[in-house]
């Protein structure tokens, strides 16, 4: 901490101030102080972290079973590529632990700020900058506005009052208590997403008795992990091997986008990947019938899970094939009237990603929050920057997320527009504000892509705002076709001068 910061209310001066430090936050701070060392730059960057460590969503959920659904070599950074993973796909401490080693040997503790939330963001017209207030009690004068708190960063509970009366534990997966004694319980799973999948079967194993509130059943397919080999770990220390593992396993992904825009063949074949998947491991045809998905794969999330039909199938848990309703007397009463008494609730039910609160903090020009202009879903040009919030950069934001491949892939896309758009800033000084117009018509243009994908075929998912009805997570094509729209600044679209 400096000694200006130390002091309070005092207005802390930064050219780019980042929120987050997850996998967007760090990747962009490693990126700035990577090319100031390189190129002899001077650019300050800070980053404000709300918790007490790095990490995001992989230092927030540490439930039991907590894993990447991306391949380990695939779900890093290609600019900082690693020979340590273990297995094929990595688990939640494992990304952790690699994001701490990143933070630490990349140089980045010195422009972290931790235990510091953001109060309120505001663009300051006549002076042309961003003034942010955060709960340390400290105000940040910044010419740029760095949004990277990531969509899976607030949990989705109950409205407030409908669990009153439920005399055991009640915790989310992303709040998972480490001392929580399960020995001898009867356990309460709400929801059947991927957590739900991941935290199963311990809970099968450590409670007596498992109560699974299935909404929908999810569609499941093999996951086939397993350890790398030392052969194979040997092989892979090699930087170039690492790199060519990466293409592999990057256009192996890119293979499954079709199917998310119903193509025939691909959808008919991914369907049947999963049927056949829940045949071979359920053998019970009244319960194979309950796990048996009443929409088309892909509109909600396709999971990957070798032991989730397992425990299901297990005598010490039951499937109830309808919500969580209410707690009434102490007793857990499902939509179907079902009775269940528990003694502790787990809350596997997502976050709330197509509505993030930071947006409610951040008010830009004509004193509009960003809340605001996104009321009928988010909305952003290049899926990175807003209308009337000039030098504001939203990464893993509107339409930057994937259905089908990694998500920091499209991270380190972003941060090559926004590295673009900020050696723009430094040339100029001129504010950026992406005209109204610019950015209708790169949402029309994702709003037309979208139409006839499995997303918008009729369920519910976490993809598609609620309000609105628009698809607003996921980018509707393949992955390199948003690096090829997205991956390069272009000064032209904005009306201002090109920097010479």
């Amino acid at each position: 901490m400096s000694s200006a910061e130390a002091r309070t209310g005092e207005v802390v001066e930064v050219d780019t101030l980042i929120v987050g430090a997850g996998f967007a936050g760090l990747g962009l701070g490693i990126r700035l102080r990577r090319r100031n060392a390189q190129e002899g730059r001077d650019e300050s960057f800070l980053i404000l972290e709300r918790a007490h460590d790095v990490g995001g969503t992989w230092r927030d959920n540490v439930y039991p079973g907590v894993a990447c659904d991306i391949p380990s070599h695939l779900y890093s950074f290609s600019f900082r590529t690693s020979a340590e993973w273990t297995h094929v796909y990595p688990s939640g401490w494992e990304l952790q632990e690699y994001l701490r080693q990143c933070a630490r040997e990349e140089g980045l503790l010195p422009h972290l700020r931790f235990g510091e939330s953001v109060e309120d963001a505001r663009w300051d017209e006549a002076d042309g900058h961003w003034i942010v207030t955060t709960t340390a009690r400290r105000r940040y004068r910044a010419k740029s506005l760095v949004s990277a708190v990531g969509r899976l960063s607030e949990p989705r509970l109950p409205a407030a009052g409908r669990l009153d009366g439920f005399p055991g534990a009640v915790l989310h997966t992303a709040g998972w208590d480490a001392d929580l004694d399960l020995h001898g319980a009867r356990v309460g799973l709400v929801g059947t997403g991927a957590s739900a999948v991941q935290v199963l079967p311990h809970l099968q194993r450590a409670a007596d008795h498992v109560t699974v509130f299935q909404r929908s059943a999810p569609y499941v397919v093999p996951r086939g992990d397993r350890a790398y080999t030392e052969a194979e770990r040997a092989e892979l220390a090699d930087p170039a091997a690492r790199e060519r593992l990466r293409d592999i396993l990057f256009w192996d992904a890119e293979a499954g986008f079709p199917a998310r825009m119903r193509e025939p063949a691909a959808i008919a074949a991914l369907r049947e990947r999963a049927a056949s998947h829940l045949r071979r491991q359920v053998k019970d045809p009244a319960l194979l019938a309950d796990l048996t998905p009443d929409y088309e794969i892909g509109c909600k999330r396709v999971l990957l899970s070798d032991d989730y039909y397992p425990a299901v199938a297990s005598s010490n848990v039951t499937l109830e094939t309808s919500a969580l309703d209410r707690i009434e007397h102490g007793t857990a009463v499902a939509e179907s009237g079902a009775r269940y008494d528990l003694d502790v609730l787990v809350f596997a039910t997502g976050f709330n990603a197509t509505r993030p609160p930071f947006a409610d903090l951040v008010t830009g020009r004509h004193g509009i929050r960003l809340s605001e202009h996104w009321s009928d879903g988010m909305r952003a040009y290049a899926s990175t920057v807003v209308h009337g919030f000039p030098n504001l950069f939203v990464l893993d934001g509107p339409n930057a997320s994937l259905g089908h491949n990694s998500a920091i892939y499209m991270i380190e896309t972003q941060l090559d527009y926004v590295l673009g758009a900020l050696d723009h800033l430094a040339a100029t000084r001129m504010p950026l504000d992406v005209p109204q117009d610019a950015e209708d018509a790169y949402v029309a243009d994702i709003d037309a892509a979208a139409a006839d994908s499995v997303w918008l075929s009729g369920c519910s998912n976490w993809y598609v705002d609620e309000r609105s009805g628009r698809l607003t997570l996921l980018w509707p094509g393949y992955a390199h076709t948003f690096r090829d729209r997205v991956g390069t600044f272009d000064a032209a679209v904005f009306g201002v001068p090109v920097a010479g």
